[in-house]
């Protein structure tokens, strides 16, 4: 399922999502926005995840057996 989504842009970077539409990049507007979405989602998770890391590693972390130990 899907939503529509209606964003407004500055005239700049509208014209960059355009110029790069016109490279044959991304066929769609959505599509481009759906990539940068996953990279941003990516990004975040990729972040978090060596954060949880160093907490581990400094000692901070806890292991769980299960997940009743989330609580």
């Amino acid at each position: 399922m899907r939503k529509v989504v209606n964003i407004s842009l500055p005239l700049e970077l509208s014209k960059i999502v355009e110029k790069t539409m016109k490279t044959g990049q991304y066929a769609t507007k959505s599509e481009f926005f759906r990539h940068l979405l996953r990279m941003w989602i990516e990004g975040k998770l990729l972040k978090e995840l060596d954060e949880s890391r160093k907490e581990i590693t400094a000692g901070r972390g806890k292991v769980l057996k299960s997940l009743k130990d989330l609580r």
